[in-house]
């Protein structure tokens, strides 16, 4: 190569040398503004999920407003003897909640106390005991039973359990239970342990469903460990998968008490919707919901209007104190788990 070429090629490399590099922007400037428009996107994101979130006290101050506004004729007229007094008297314009929250209470925890052991039962059966093949069809029933429409039990109660509790049910009981007072004649079908008896099968899938869930997410080695140190199966079970899943469990049963203290039709068809207060569990009453659904369309006065809405405040409370209880219930249970684990 020719001296004078060569040394231009010199030249051109030292001054590419000395320039100023200019990096390519292209690349970082799509990335940054992706970056921007992500920002922007999680700002509108977190707007959202938060009056989402609010919009829940929102709710539920409108339900408290409505229910506090609406009953202020009643809650002045009666103040807390509303709560106290057992008469209920439209056309005398004397108006009394006790009989609706005895029936809601009673006959809601009537239905717990049947619900419960069998729901417990099922849901251990399909997921300890029961044969593969059969597991399927049974959770498929457990699953249908919580989809019926509540009229269509209410039918089935009416044309199958109040003839059942009168004629069948009904004498066993008086003969076995009758000197406790809680059984004993008149019977007619219709009262408050039929409709704990229809309350307990529609709170059963739910409580069954849950509890099975629960138990099914506690850790085979709880099993495998229980069994090794020679447990029985029951032994297993009460030890290993119940005592571990006691929480859900106890939140099962608080999801079936919500839906026995709100159910409204299917009780009232069985109920007999008598405001009454006994110890005879055969005798009609009323709930709380039952009243609201039965009498509210013939509400003709202000003061017979504001008394049921305060009856549907009175159902509320209910449900906070009932909640309030569950939660302390949970902490009983959880609390020696916390001080263990601290």
């Amino acid at each position: 190569m020719p001296l004078a070429a060569l040394a231009q090629n010199e030249a051109r490399t030292a001054e590419a040398a000395e320039a100023p590099v200019v990096p390519d922007t292209t690349g970082v400037r799509a990335f940054l503004m992706s970056r921007g428009s992500g920002s922007v996107a999680d700002s509108v994101f977190g707007v959202l999920m938060l009056v989402g979130a609010l919009s829940l006290f929102v709710i539920v101050a409108l339900i408290v407003w409505m229910l506090v506004h609406n009953s202020q004729l009643s809650i002045h007229a009666f103040g807390m003897r509303f709560f106290r007094s057992t008469n209920w008297d439209p056309v005398n314009g004397d108006f009394g909640a006790l009989p609706f929250i005895y029936g809601t209470i009673v006959s809601s925890l009537l239905a717990l106390v049947i619900a419960v052991p069998l729901s417990l039962a099922v849901a251990i059966f399909v997921l300890e005991i029961c044969p593969i093949p059969l597991r399927g069809a049974i959770s498929f029933l457990t699953e249908l039973l919580a989809a019926i429409p509540s009229i269509v039990y209410g039918l089935w109660a009416v044309f199958v359990l109040v003839p059942l509790v009168r004629d069948k049910f009904g004498p066993i009981l008086e003969k076995l239970l009758g000197w406790t007072g809680l059984f004993v004649e008149p019977n007619f079908g219709v009262g408050v342990f039929t409709a704990a008896l229809i309350l307990a099968v529609m709170i059963f899938p739910v409580i069954s469903s849950i509890s099975r869930d629960v138990m099914r997410a506690v850790p085979n080695h709880q099993r495998e460990a229980a069994l090794a140190l020679g447990s029985t199966r029951w032994e297993m079970i009460r030890m290993g998968v119940l005592r571990n899943a006691r929480i859900g469990i106890i939140g099962a049963i608080i999801l079936g008490l919500g839906r026995a203290l709100g159910e409204t039709m299917a009780v009232t068809m069985v109920i007999g919707n008598h405001p009454d207060i006994s110890k005879n569990l055969f005798n009609p009453a009323y709930t709380l919901s039952s009243v609201i659904a039965n009498e509210f369309s013939e509400a003709t006065g202000d003061l017979y209007l504001s008394a049921l809405i305060e009856i549907g405040l009175a159902l509320f409370l209910v449900t906070i104190v009932v909640n309030a209880v569950a939660r302390l219930l949970v902490w009983v249970v959880t609390r020696g788990n916390t001080a263990k684990a601290v």
